[in-house]
């Protein structure tokens, strides 16, 4: 079996008294895509924060890297795409090459000048999410599903080994959600880059994913894509507190 890049033991995070993470046990193999779903208030966003270092969990433990949390350093291992409607400033005065080059802060550091190496690095990232004719534009001018590339681009830059996404589609309209999720299938295939994905978009993702987790404070499923599909009326409803219809999209 490959070595898990992240792993939680009897994880348990409360907020106030109240239960918001039961129990999770979840290991994410190395070169996996996991789409991670479930209802609003069930606990995804908390779970990439603990993942993040962001919150420390009540109890249990979380290994990145096969490394403790606590110990675990490299950062720059790790890539993070929030909602673009809660992150970004659409005045902010910056061009597409300029933002994905904020991407190299977290190995250069702030007092650092980037080496032509790292200046091409920032050009192939901006190319590998078809964004090249747009590099000096202004990011505030794109559309939503164009920001969303170079937010992708600005994580892809330093090279890391593991990239979590926590509901990117946000604001995007249909069809570029559809080249949203082609891009990170591509990222996951070519780059062999670890992916953690929180979506609504149930149907949709079946055809992306390696393996889906649905979480509602406590681990209801994990396995892969067509088991998923497999499940009952009955099993998503537990899941998710009311009746779930399940529309799947080829994907080739």
């Amino acid at each position: 079996m490959v070595d898990p890049i992240i792993s939680l033991k009897e994880v348990n995070f409360s907020y106030e008294k109240k239960q918001i993470l039961h129990d999770i046990n979840l290991d994410i193999p190395k070169g996996s895509f996991l789409g991670l779903i479930g209802p609003n208030g069930g606990g995804k966003t908390t779970l990439i924060k603990l993942i993040l270092g962001l919150i420390k969990p009540n109890s249990g433990e979380i290994l990145l890297f096969g490394k403790p949390l606590t110990s675990f350093k490299d950062k720059s291992k790790i890539g993070f795409v929030s909602q673009k409607s809660n992150s970004f400033n659409k005045g902010f005065p910056a061009t597409v090459y300029e933002v994905v080059s904020m991407g190299l802060t977290a190995k250069l550091g702030y007092f650092s000048f980037p080496t032509k190496k790292d200046r091409e690095k920032v050009v192939e990232a901006i190319e590998q999410v078809g964004m090249t004719e747009y590099m000096h534009q202004n990011i505030g001018n794109l559309s939503g599903g164009q920001q969303q590339r170079v937010f992708i681009a600005r994580s892809l830059v330093s090279d890391p080994e593991l990239l979590i996404l926590d509901e990117p589609t946000v604001g995007v309209d249909n069809e570029n959600v559809q080249r949203f999720y082609d891009l990170l299938y591509k990222i996951n295939k070519e780059r062999h880059i670890t992916l953690l994905l929180i979506t609504h978009d149930t149907g949709t993702i079946t055809s992306f994913v390696t393996d889906i987790a649905c979480l509602n404070q406590t681990l209801h499923f994990h396995g892969k894509p067509d088991e998923y599909e497999a499940l009952d009326q009955h099993d998503l409803s537990k899941i998710y507190g009311h009746a779930v219809h399940i529309v799947t999209h080829d994907h080739s």
